[in-house]
């Protein structure tokens, strides 16, 4: 069956801002613009309306929608443009009535938590004369009640368009036949239906195809982007949705000119910043959060995707629309604590350490490069030797401690003693002690070697020296092994914290190998 009125709207300066925070560069944006109304598309969406201070022709986010249009160009084709803008983030009065040239339709989102005020911001959108498309946030986490009240207050507006949109991209075929019959059934058939769809379980391209065979009876749009550039985990490529149509649907895109713009703009912004499918944002999909939470929850270092997941599945829907750091680390805290009496591990290992020589063995990258002089301190000293959250063949360790659930599920076996800490899974270890008894100097999270220091004071040692513990600097390796690579993004600031963590034990240690911590103590 032909669709004859079916459109795709390009959001790739919109969306795909968030990626490089909208600084396109007026030249690249508008080179995109051109290359998509060349290659048939028929809606793009130019860029954001937002409060912001000045104007920036470089950024396609702005406070007027004249500054929005000046990107727009003297030849648009059959292409129509829009803009996006938020209930929240935008004030209304700075909006001027269409002027019948330049952008065409203005869409508008809302939270659940101030749909209400959507309503009435979209009707103020629609006096000025553009036309309105409606795009409730997160209509996964609405009920059939819910979603039936926010459709008569959308007959009642009528707009141009309905969005229905996957926040969070935890739509599955069901959730999509679902929701879309809802709205099918109760829309005005003057109204067009939208879809908005994202890559969290890489179902984008399946549920678009399911959209469109499901041959609705009234006209509808697909959102898309260039290679799916988006917020991460990013969108539906528009190239794969348009050859689709193109064989499908007797649509005539041009993929050639959105492969130039992909070839041009999109793919150099690869090796900067990455998009498309990753199991931590699958994870937040799967329970409809906020996508956030799990990159929250990845980067606090010490927690497996098994962690996270079971972290997710305890969360008080209350607090899935909005991320809430606060909410967040206190359902952290809770999962990691498991107070012990571990009074006996902690007897038994200070006669065994007491006035020892001890040397800590971290997997920082520089117990490669400086394995000779670890090796000649070793023969030199005797020390007892710890390596901390890894096991390795380079040295034979006396103990392994281990404070974090990521390395430890990595190894089997384990050359000398185990020291685990409580908060880790139930396996057969030699001590174990309490978790949280050993944290609480270390504010940005927890840290092993800070965790094995600790101990080591309370056992009474006279003399530490670190190995392997380098401290973390963009662009350098941490780890010896690129498997142990710790996903952060704010190495600043765990360095910071190490740091004053070190300071507040009161010990002295001596690193071994080079370590920005000793450039910094």
């Amino acid at each position: 069956m032909y669709i004859k009125d079916l459109k795709l709207l390009d959001c790739t300066l919109r969306d795909g801002g968030y990626i490089n925070d909208w600084k396109w560069g007026r030249n690249t944006a508008g080179n995109i613009i051109r290359s998509l109304v060349k290659a048939k598309i028929d809606i793009v969406e130019a860029g954001f309306l937002r409060n912001t201070e000045g104007y920036n022709p470089d950024i396609t986010v702005c406070n007027t929608i004249e500054e929005l249009n000046s990107l727009v160009p003297a030849y648009t084709g059959h292409t129509m443009f829009s803009a996006m803008a938020m209930r929240s983030n935008y004030d209304i009065s700075k909006l001027t009535p269409y002027s019948g040239n330049g952008i065409e339709m203005i869409r508008i989102t809302a939270h659940d938590y101030d749909i209400a005020e959507g309503f009435v911001f979209a009707r103020e959108v629609k006096e000025r004369g553009y036309k309105l498309s409606i795009n409730p946030i997160n209509i996964m986490g609405y009920s059939d009640r819910e979603i039936l009240w926010i459709i008569d207050q959308t007959n009642s507006i009528q707009p141009y368009q309905f969005s229905v949109v996957d926040t969070f991209g935890s739509m599955k075929r069901k959730d999509l036949l679902r929701i879309v019959s809802a709205v099918d059934h109760n829309l005005d058939p003057n109204i067009r239906l939208a879809l908005h769809l994202h890559e969290n379980m890489s179902l984008s391209y399946s549920l678009a195809q399911d959209f469109i065979e499901f041959h609705l009876n009234r006209p509808i749009t697909i959102d898309a982007s260039l290679m799916g550039i988006g917020r991460t985990p990013g969108n539906l490529p528009v190239e794969l949705i348009a050859d689709y149509l193109n064989d499908n649907e007797g649509k005539s895109y041009d993929i050639d000119y959105m492969m130039d713009a992909i070839d041009d703009y999109i793919t150099p912004m690869r090796g900067q910043a990455n998009w498309g499918y990753s199991p931590s944002y699958f994870l937040s999909a799967r329970f409809n959060l906020h996508r956030n939470y799990a990159e929250y929850y990845l980067k606090k270092g010490d927690l497996t995707h098994r962690d996270i997941n079971h972290i997710l599945a305890g969360f008080d829907r209350s607090k899935c629309t909005a991320f809430d750091s606060e909410y967040a680390d206190m359902l952290y805290e809770q999962y990691k604590n498991n107070s012990i009496d571990d009074t006996q591990s902690r007897e038994s290992l200070k006669r065994e350490l007491h006035g020892k020589d001890i040397l800590l063995i971290a997997p920082g990258a520089s117990i490669t490069d400086h394995e000779d002089e670890i090796r000649q301190y070793i023969e030199l000293h005797r020390p007892v030797v710890i390596s901390v959250n890894f096991v390795t063949d380079k040295f034979r360790a006396d103990y392994s401690f281990f404070g974090n659930n990521r390395r430890f599920d990595y190894n089997d076996s384990f050359p000398g003693k185990v020291i685990a800490t409580s908060n880790l899974p139930e396996r057969k270890v030699d001590y174990r002690i309490d978790y949280n008894s050993l944290t609480g100097d270390f504010s940005y999270s927890s840290s092993s070697v800070i965790m094995a220091l600790k101990l080591l004071r309370d056992m009474g040692v006279n003399s530490i020296a670190v190995a392997g513990a380098d401290g973390y600097k963009e662009g350098v390796k941490s780890y010896y092994d690129s498997s142990m690579r710790r996903y952060s993004g704010e190495d600043s600031k765990i360095n910071a914290a190490f740091v004053k963590a070190v300071k507040s034990l009161g010990i002295n240690i001596e690193f071994i190998t080079p370590s920005i911590y000793a450039e910094m103590l």
